[in-house]
């Protein structure tokens, strides 16, 4: 299926490794030019050449921390107009209201949920002005699941899952698309090390771990250009009436609980 977004621009954050970087792959299979950004400047210039070596497409790497709201409007002055945002940088951490403390979980929003927030509003006035755009916004499915051990994840979700939304709502009669993303568990690295975080802290016998792996969907995660499939096809006109909701991608785990 052509997608039609040949020659169109993206600003894709948190795309040196995961499900950035395979919705980066994703956009550059269609003809997307990129912008790309992320923490670390190895990691994203590996990927940025990686991308170049095989798509024809102009990519342009942007080091920098997306916890600063400065940081985010000049990134997106430096990207100019763009069509698309992939908002995807952030990680917060596992923990319960006790382990979590004030520092740790202010680092993890302005990240997660301000660095997002901070780009979509950077960014929208142009689309606006332009008459077209789309926000992706990769958020989790923590938002919905509510599990005390991950509070500052569920919290955070759940703001980005009701901003998705309420801008999405109104941002559609300016031609602008705003959607999300909560994808259920993925084989990331991330993933792995909150796994491995959890099944020392709730497993002490490692059998019983294994054995509530086979209990996901199809007995596994899904992989990061399943999500990435999905960011891609939203970002485009196939999907022009699709605004101000949040799909879940999660292999019906939401609802087996």
């Amino acid at each position: 299926m052509d997608l039609g977004l040949t020659g169109r621009t993206a600003l894709v954050t948190g795309a040196s490794k995961g499900i950035g970087r395979a919705i980066a792959e994703g956009l550059a299979a269609e003809g997307v030019h990129l912008h790309l950004a992320a923490r670390t400047k190895t990691d994203l210039d590996a990927t940025a050449d990686a991308i170049r070596a095989r798509w024809n497409v102009n990519v342009t790497a942007h080091p920098a921390d997306l916890s600063d709201g400065d940081t985010c409007r000049q990134l997106a002055a430096s990207a100019g107009d763009i069509d698309i945002l992939m908002n995807n940088a952030g990680a917060i951490p596992g923990g319960d209201i006790l382990a979590i403390d004030e520092a740790r979980w202010r680092e993890a929003w302005d990240l997660k949920v301000f660095g997002y927030v901070n780009l979509a509003r950077a960014v929208y006035p142009a689309m606006k002005a332009r008459g077209g755009g789309v926000i992706v916004n990769i958020i989790g499915l923590g938002g919905e699941m509510m599990d005390g051990g991950y509070i500052a994840g569920a919290a955070g979700n759940a703001s980005l899952m009701a901003f998705s939304r309420a801008l999405g709502s109104k941002s559609f009669d300016e031609k602008v698309r705003v959607v999300g993303i909560n994808p259920g568990m993925v084989a990331t690295g991330r993933m792995r090390t909150l796994l491995e975080t959890r099944a020392e802290r709730e497993f002490s016998d490692r059998s019983r771990w294994q054995e509530y792996l086979k209990h996901l969907p199809q007995g596994r995660a899904a992989e990061p250009r399943e999500i990435a499939d999905a960011a891609v096809f939203l970002a485009s006109d196939r999907a022009s009436y699709i605004s101000g909701t949040v799909l879940s991608i999660d292999g019906g785990t939401l609802h087996r609980r």
